[in-house]
């Protein structure tokens, strides 16, 4: 069975302040912010939702196929992505663009500010999803805005169920535009911020919400995550990582524990602790792709 995640392959630069952003920005002075920031650690990292993603379903054993796109600068990610057994027949190479970019600063407190440069990006809606027997999943997570409309139609009309995980993706949609998302999807996923925000354009609880999918997932970072079914609630418990060293790429870790536990016809509740330890097991290394998982993760 094979799942596939559309979504973004980029390159994350990473660096760390050592300060408190809070300590830092004057809130009085909001309207005429300029502020520098002193990052003395700063390294490079494959990522990408699409690919971070992709990379934690195939350490649980799975089939992601990541259907993205890159640039002239793409080679070596394309690379990793057959060395590490993931197929890249959905990954379209754009010579004239760069591969998209983020660049991503934390402080001590584990609080980020992103800038992100979408390059080949804005092209993913020249991928098309069509049915094929062994494509039984998907997933659209951030992407190009056109690329998430068209995908979201391409999914249903070829019958494969798929997750709705808009992430920092969410604010480009108004209310209805999420609501058709919604109705077209199986299964959305959302951090506890975009879930207010979902809420909050779309008119509808999280309860509401869940009744119009088969289940919605609402990851509380330190305190675990929601799982909504037919407007019930069950709280599913955080797991203590061994150490925090880096938050990047910890959702989307999350998110290929999520696809890995609905490949196998879990029930909502059970794809969610699996996402939690995966997540703790992310956030105890740096990067989005540099952690191991183990069957024995898989069998708690």
């Amino acid at each position: 069975m094979s799942s596939v995640i559309c979504g973004s392959l980029a390159f994350d630069t990473i660096m760390n302040f050592e300060g408190r952003f809070s300590e830092q920005i004057l809130p009085d002075q909001l309207h005429n912010l300029n502020v520098s920031f002193l990052v003395p650690a700063l390294r490079r990292e494959y990522g990408g939702c699409a690919g971070n993603i992709a990379y934690s379903l195939r350490q649980l054993g799975g089939t992601p196929l990541p259907m993205a796109t890159v640039g002239s600068d793409g080679t070596d990610y394309l690379a990793r992505l057959k060395a590490q057994g993931i197929s890249t027949e959905f990954v379209r190479a754009v010579d004239e663009l760069y591969t998209a970019q983020a660049m991503i600063m934390t402080d001590r407190d584990n609080n980020q500010i992103t800038a992100f440069h979408p390059g080949a990006m804005m092209q993913a809606h020249l991928n098309r999803i069509t049915a094929r027997s062994d494509i039984k999943l998907g997933m659209i997570s951030p992407d190009g805005r056109d690329a998430m409309l068209q995908h979201a139609e391409q999914f249903k009309a070829a019958g494969i169920p798929f997750v709705f995980d808009p992430g920092q993706g969410l604010p480009m949609f108004d209310g209805p535009e999420l609501a058709h998302f919604v109705e077209l999807a199986s299964w959305v996923t959302v951090n506890d911020y975009e879930g207010r925000m979902l809420s909050d354009r779309t008119g509808l609880s999280s309860a509401e919400l869940s009744c119009r999918v088969q289940g919605l997932i609402v990851t509380l970072g330190a305190q675990g995550c929601e799982v909504w079914v037919n407007g019930d609630k069950t709280v599913v418990p955080p797991v203590q990582a061994d150490e925090v060293v880096d938050p990047t790429g910890c959702g989307d870790a999350f998110r290929g524990a999520l696809l890995f536990g609905l490949e196998q016809g879990w029930p909502l509740a059970k794809c969610a602790a699996l996402g939690n330890r995966v997540g703790a097991r992310k956030i105890a290394s740096r990067g989005g792709q540099n952690y191991t998982l183990d069957s024995a993760l898989i069998a708690v």
